[in-house]
């Protein structure tokens, strides 16, 4: 998994993507199955436009990932971001272990946390912002079932901003399986690890981070080390958009049932409980979806032109 894609791989980079490349502007990393199967059709497309405005508010360039009719894009045009926002039907969620078979058909695909990781890295790219993380779902004692994001993590180099781990999810499992995996994980600006929806999982997180260029030092000690292992910059989704824990809890409750009841496993459960929680939280959930990967967006934008000032920060102390 941490070999490079070789220099045959069909990919498109987007003009905007390949000059901040060159020039050594920041560019953070976006995922797309976000927007083919975590929001509404309706409004994905325009949700993932803001989200790539926050990116370039913050001086940095934004870099869509998809695989479209078998060609990776590194930043999406507008034609190629209505096909896998506005198609969920017919394009695929990709993992690592589904880009050979993607590309070899020639099909359209979003690219998961894991995917979207490893072919960031290949082009460069070490700064990632999503949502949530996959982990380790719910009952993984009898179904061992468990995001590929959380081996992915183990073994790329990447920095991933996100608001904790999805609330779905068995979190403390998860937070025991990074530790497992030596990925590092920084709350930013909190001491407590964000369970996605809601600002506190209940569970705390072993080291805090208050600004972006603490980030960036981190990143840069772990180049000097070697490590090969990510980083998880867990940042709470903002106060405003923080849904009411009690309506978080009841429709938990109703969701995981409703999935047990129709049979939902592996990696359509996601889909099926964000859609669930969409449905039946009057617009709450998308509200603090969207409020929170824009926000992570953003964060991730900082960051990454926070560790650029280190890298030049350290080479001139060398």
């Amino acid at each position: 998994m941490t070999q490079t894609p070789s220099p045959d791989l069909p990919v498109r980079v987007a003009d905007e993507v390949s000059d901040a490349i060159a020039s050594g502007t920041g560019v953070v990393a976006l995922e797309s199955t976000l927007l083919s199967h975590g929001l509404p059709a309706d409004s994905s497309a325009q949700t993932a436009r803001q989200i790539e405005d926050a990116v370039r508010r913050e001086g940095a360039v934004p870099a869509t990932l998809a695989v479209v009719d078998g060609e990776l894009h590194v930043g999406l045009s507008d034609e190629a971001l209505e096909r896998v926002a506005g198609e969920p039907a017919v394009v695929v969620k990709a993992s690592i272990r589904d880009l050979s078979v993607v590309m070899a058909r020639g099909l359209t695909a979003a690219t998961t946390v894991a995917a979207t990781s490893y072919l960031a890295l290949a082009q460069g790219i070490s700064v990632f912002a999503t949502g949530g993380l996959g982990g380790v779902h719910r009952g993984s004692r009898e179904t061992w079932d468990e995001s590929a994001d959380l081996a992915a993590l183990g073994s790329l180099p990447i920095t991933v901003v996100c608001a904790g781990v999805k609330s779905i999810l068995d979190v403390s499992a998860t937070l025991e399986r990074l530790e497992s995996l030596s990925v590092t994980v920084l709350g930013y600006r909190t001491d407590d690890f964000p369970g996605f929806y809601i600002r506190d999982s209940g569970l705390p997180v072993p080291w805090r981070a208050d600004e972006p260029a603490e980030v960036g030092a981190v990143m840069q000690r772990r180049a000097v080390l070697g490590l090969s292992s990510g980083i998880v910059v867990a940042n709470p989704v903002p106060r405003q958009h923080e849904m009411d824990r009690g309506l978080h809890e009841e429709t938990l409750v109703a969701g995981l049932a409703s999935a047990e009841s129709a049979g939902v496993r592996g990696k359509d459960v996601t889909p099926y409980l964000l859609a669930f929680f969409h449905e039946h939280t009057q617009g709450a959930s998308l509200a603090a979806n969207v409020g929170l990967v824009v926000d992570n967006a953003a964060l991730a934008a900082r960051i990454v032109c926070a560790s650029g000032r280190e890298r030049l920060t350290a080479r001139g102390r060398s």
